[in-house]
């Protein structure tokens, strides 16, 4: 069997590709029971070590661990997908760009650092060798086609845009501070 450049581009695209996916599901599948206990620690907050109190802080809402994990295995999903592997990547990408934030600064084991710097490089690999896409991607969402338009009716919208922020302002101070449940 003659495999091309483009092949084994492939082939090594779906290796590095499976190893984060596997990453993804299995840390978010362990968010299920990650964090019992952890609210349990008998000591004062500025007892706590980083990585306790990001512990307990996690540990307090299970329903935000479980949101977290299922965060997780979505973004493992996209990136299963070859036509959704770009947009799984950035998303898992926000996700372990947190991790890396949080094992930096509360401490969290040196191991768990490693692993989600190693799952991070991983996708920006993937990420460089669907560059094509991605590039084009942006292109799109950066699209700025202008169209003509007098300079009154460019003022008029701006106007009107104002009037309609102060309206959604005074009505966000009144649902959010002064309406009471």
């Amino acid at each position: 069997m003659n495999f091309n450049k483009k092949d084994k581009t492939e082939i090594f695209e779906n290796a590095i590709s499976w190893i984060v996916i596997f990453a993804m599901f299995v840390y978010g599948a362990a968010k299920i029971n990650q964090f019992d206990g952890a609210i349990e620690i008998d000591k004062t907050v500025s007892k706590l070590t980083g990585m306790e109190l990001m512990w307990a802080f996690y540990g307090y809402s299970k329903s935000y661990a479980l949101t977290l994990g299922l965060l997780e295995i979505i973004g493992g999903l996209l990136i299963l997908v070859k036509k959704t592997r770009v947009i799984g990547c950035l998303f898992v990408s926000t996700i372990l760009f947190n991790v890396i934030l949080q094992d930096i600064y509360f401490e969290v084991h040196f191991s768990a650092l490693k692993a989600a710097i190693l799952y991070q490089f991983l996708v920006l690999i993937i990420l460089w060798l669907n560059k094509d896409r991605l590039i084009q991607s942006i292109k799109i969402l950066l699209d700025s086609t202008k169209y003509e338009q007098t300079k009154m009716k460019y003022f008029v919208k701006l106007f009107i845009a104002f009037i309609l922020f102060v309206a959604f302002r005074i009505a966000e101070y009144y649902l959010t501070i002064k309406f009471k449940f």
